[in-house]
């Protein structure tokens, strides 16, 4: 079963509860989307941490019930 893009904007903001967070699904499939999250935890922090801590906020979901997440990852500016 696929997973719906709410559920992947609530768990982001969960771990982020700062996160401006846009879900958008790629081919209508519920199976395929791209998540943009902007959130102060990620300053600092390289763009493969900053998708790791997301990975992580989807506590396993990523490969499973989400097949594919393309991800763009800031903190907020200055």
């Amino acid at each position: 079963m696929p997973m719906a893009a709410d559920d992947i904007e609530r768990l982001i903001k969960e771990a982020f509860p700062d996160a401006e967070v846009e879900i958008k699904d790629l081919a209508g499939d519920g199976d395929h989307y791209a998540a943009t999250v902007v959130s102060e935890a990620f300053r600092g922090k390289s763009r493969v941490q900053q998708h790791q801590m997301v990975y992580g906020a989807l506590k396993g979901n990523m490969g499973g019930v989400l097949h594919a997440l393309a991800l763009t990852t800031s903190p907020p500016p200055q």
